[in-house]
């Protein structure tokens, strides 16, 4: 059955939206959509880092995910302006990978399929990694989630209830890391962020509890990646883009039928 490549498609979608679900709402709930680009633009110096030195291409993105996301949490705990640390790292971390890639003798690369995605060429190997990072990152999230959500809330709260809210970030960094690297494949540095925040912002407008909001992020994610699979063999539209764009659209959705917000 696996032989299929539009079976192993769809199960790679769903693989994804497993991870990227829970791990989008706290996404949202921080406010760590930059965070997120960040760590994602950094798959791509990764990827070139991979070529470079011959690894495997999900051990140099998880490696340097995690550096990019590391870095940028002790330069927020040391008091920088966390946006302007974002904003230059993010961007360089790109940039670097862009340009390490052209250094890259012998080796042909396709750059759009790291850029926007190919989840229609996914293979039986990167499939056991995507299902392996999806089932750790639940792990991680399962094992933490009341810690997480209490020193999401409420730091003070946390502290005072003997939470280390510092232990819970990084294992909101390695959750995040795991998720960009196995969504590489999927849809690509550039929109892995919108595949994470998109599904848990729609959730939100659904919700009434947090872990409502997570499992219904996790059921948009499958449907964003199952409506943008047919909108790309139907219409002959890049993979990955549609995705984004389902979810998009499954958001705009969810404004209708959700209840009004106060700030």
């Amino acid at each position: 059955m696996l032989d299929d490549f539009l079976l192993r498609a769809v199960l790679a979608g769903i693989g994804v939206a497993l991870a990227a679900g829970p791990l989008g709402s706290f996404v949202v709930w921080r406010r760590m959509a930059y965070f997120g680009d960040a760590t994602a633009h950094a798959a791509v110096l990764g990827v070139a880092l991979s070529f470079g030195f011959s690894v495997s291409i999900y051990v140099g993105t998880l490696i340097t995910a995690l550096a990019m996301a590391f870095a940028v949490s002790s330069l927020y705990a040391r008091g920088h302006a966390i946006e302007t640390a974002l904003g230059v790292m993010s961007h360089t971390a790109l940039a670097l990978g862009l340009v390490a890639m052209s250094f890259l003798s012998g080796v042909r690369v396709d750059l759009s399929a790291f850029l926007f995605g190919d989840i229609l060429a996914v293979s039986k190997q990167d499939l056991a990694v995507i299902w392996g990072g999806a089932a750790l990152v639940l792990a991680l999230l399962a094992w933490r989630w009341q810690a997480l959500l209490t020193a999401t809330l409420n730091t003070e709260l946390a502290q005072a209830s003997g939470i280390d809210a510092r232990r819970e970030q990084l294992v909101l960094t390695l959750a995040l890391a795991v998720v960009v690297a196995v969504a590489l494949k999927v849809v690509g540095a550039l929109l892995i962020t919108a595949l994470l925040l998109i599904p848990a912002a729609s959730a939100r407008n659904l919700a009434r509890t947090p872990e409502t909001m997570a499992v219904i992020a996790i059921g948009l994610g499958m449907l964003a990646s199952l409506a943008g699979l047919q909108l790309s063999l139907t219409a002959d539209t890049p993979a990955g883009p549609s995705i984004v764009v389902a979810a998009g659209a499954i958001y705009a959705v969810s404004l209708a039928l959700g209840r009004p917000r106060s700030r």
